[in-house]
């Protein structure tokens, strides 16, 4: 397959382009730089985009986006996170529809942040949408991607979980040191998936006849007081401190700490496993052994 790639440096994408290729693949990266080999330069904000790319292609994968954690929210950063998202969500979908000989699919990001904070309630593709500025993001997001004219997938992307960058990246030295443990009481979810399964299972809907929304989570969520554990567990580490809210507020900003650490959502793959795809990863521990060669 030919296939078009946007956030192609980013955590999800630097690891996705190298496999596709692997397994036979053409991958076109979209690039806001000069292009080189490969590559085909865009700018969003702009509007910018050479439409033959996209003609032709069998599917475009799109990644790209402002990071959630990067900064503090501000006003200005939080209208970079959505513009970011949806701006070049819409061109693509765009170019797709006006192709000549459309892409057969559009996998386009999206994330479980659209669920808002639940509680303990389990989390399938048909959940309502919550509220909230990430809830809102994910769902201008989603909505820009139709009309594409093609199978449309919206990729609803937990944490994900590797050694090179994202979330477990920035706790590995705490809970190394011993320093590790809970945000605030643990009893928040965690939606989590191994670098390995995200990408593995964007190449399975590649082909797959899933459309619409579909959760890129492993089928075991867990708490953040069980995922402390099992870190600490699997480094042979204490992790039994407790992280007060007070400290990644002031750190954060409020909102940003809120949604990032202290809420969280109980999502569940019901599409993935209902199209037989199988985790390498299922269990957390068994992620973590994995990524960290224990």
């Amino acid at each position: 397959m030919r296939i078009v790639v946007s956030g192609a440096s980013g955590l999800i994408g630097s690891a996705l382009v190298p496999q596709l290729t692997a397994h036979g693949h053409e991958v076109v990266r979209l690039v806001r730089r000069t292009a080189k080999q490969g590559e085909s330069t865009w700018n969003p904000a702009r509007g910018d985009i050479d439409a033959s790319v996209i003609d032709g292609a069998d599917a475009v994968i799109h990644l790209s986006g402002a990071g959630i954690g990067d900064k503090r929210w501000s006003n200005s950063y939080k209208r970079e996170i959505l513009d970011s998202r949806v701006k070049s969500t819409k061109l693509l979908a765009s170019v797709i529809a006006g192709a000549a000989k459309r892409p057969s699919v559009f996998l386009s990001g999206s994330a479980i942040g659209i669920y808002g904070a639940c509680g303990d309630e389990p989390l399938h593709e048909d959940a309502a949408a919550g509220t909230g500025f990430l809830a809102d993001v994910c769902k201008e997001w989603e909505a820009a991607a139709v009309g594409a004219g093609t199978r449309t997938v919206f990729l609803r992307t937990g944490i994900v979980l590797s050694t090179k960058g994202g979330a477990l990246k920035k706790q590995l030295p705490l809970f190394r040191a011993g320093l590790g443990g809970r945000f605030g009481r643990g009893n928040q979810w965690q939606s989590w998936i191994s670098i390995d399964d995200e990408v593995s299972a964007i190449e399975h809907l590649l082909t797959s006849s899933l459309q619409g929304a579909v959760n890129l989570t492993a089928p075991a969520p867990i708490t953040n007081a069980d995922f402390a554990a099992v870190m600490g567990k699997v480094l042979r580490r204490p992790a039994v401190l407790a992280v007060p809210s007070i400290g990644p507020k002031l750190l954060l900003g409020g909102e940003l700490a809120n949604a990032l650490l202290f809420t969280g959502q109980r999502v569940i793959p019901a599409a993935l496993s209902g199209a037989g795809f199988e985790f390498s990863h299922p269990t957390l521990e068994i992620a973590l052994r994995a990524l960290l060669q224990k």
